[in-house]
């Protein structure tokens, strides 16, 4: 081999060692971060799928998403034990939450829905009808055109957003009566289905096959009824952080709200993007038509 071929091959050697430095220097560029969201159980599937898609994008990274309920998730960020604190309900209404100190990150609207076991013989039911039920005023499917089968309450457990949610919307701001509490959307989903006479809520991408959805007042739990409030039980979906997000929370934050994943996996999951709504609704609960008509 000539002395130049010998100089020729030792550069294209050199070259190649160098571009796979390059690459696994870009692959490994955040090794080692990761950061922990919990909460919202409602919110749980958004923030899990677009972590796993985020971090498929980004190799090293690693997004922990953990259930737990939104007064779980607004503790744990208020105590600073988690990066992002998921939740269905502004900071502000969650007793023993300095609000002040954390920052909102809206990504979503949910829908939230009665939802029966489906031997339970009924489709629709009036406002009134369904605090009865959840009151305990009535006892019975028959007593509201169902079948000959006891009523058996589900409710999420306290602290969770999705129950505060549909009794201030869905019980115009009356409490359900003392019943078997579970901490997740998805028990809640399986025990209905599987217990003749039961009821709950859940968010509409918790809803199947499985169980019965509920129309209220002959409105249809769609999201376009969500939209203009025509469906009135829905709430935002947070992000919160203690004070303005840094790092991988902040680009995760970003990732989430940016037009790709609003308008693919927010979407795709039974969710609606903020900018989908026609009304805007404040901590206080009052819905105004945007653009202020």
């Amino acid at each position: 081999m000539s002395k130049k071929r010998w100089v020729q091959g030792l550069i294209v050697i050199a070259l190649v060692a160098l571009g796979g430095y390059a690459y696994q220097t870009r692959q490994v560029s955040h090794a080692g971060e990761s950061i922990t969201a919990v909460g919202s159980t409602a919110l749980q599937p958004l923030v899990e799928a677009a972590g796993e898609q985020y971090t498929g994008e980004h190799l090293g990274t690693f997004v922990n998403v953990q259930g737990g309920g939104t007064g779980t998730g607004l503790s744990q960020i208020q105590e600073g034990a988690v990066q992002i604190g998921n939740s269905d309900l502004f900071a502000g209404e969650q007793k023993g939450i300095k609000a002040n100190q954390l920052v909102d990150h809206r990504v979503a609207v949910v829908g939230i829905t009665p939802i029966v076991n489906k031997k339970v013989g009924v489709t629709n039911l009036s406002t009134a009808q369904l605090v009865k039920v959840f009151t305990g005023e009535v006892n019975n499917w028959r007593e509201v055109g169902g079948a000959n089968l006891p009523i058996v309450l589900i409710n999420r457990a306290q602290g969770s957003g999705t129950r505060a949610t549909f009794e201030q919307f869905g019980l115009q701001g009356r409490r359900s009566k003392t019943a078997q509490e579970q901490d997740s959307s998805g028990m809640v989903r399986s025990i209905v289905a599987t217990t003749p006479g039961a009821i709950s809520y859940v968010a509409f991408s918790y809803v199947d096959k499985t169980v019965q959805d509920l129309a209220l007042d002959q409105v249809e739990p769609t999201e376009e009824n969500v939209t203009t409030n025509a469906w009135k039980i829905w709430s935002y979906e947070h992000l919160y952080t203690k004070g303005q997000p840094r790092g991988l929370t902040a680009k995760f934050i970003d990732y989430v709200q940016s037009a790709a994943v609003q308008r693919t996996l927010v979407r795709q999951l039974g969710y609606l993007s903020p900018d989908q709504m026609t009304v805007d609704r404040d901590v206080h609960g009052q819905v105004t038509k945007i653009g202020g008509e």
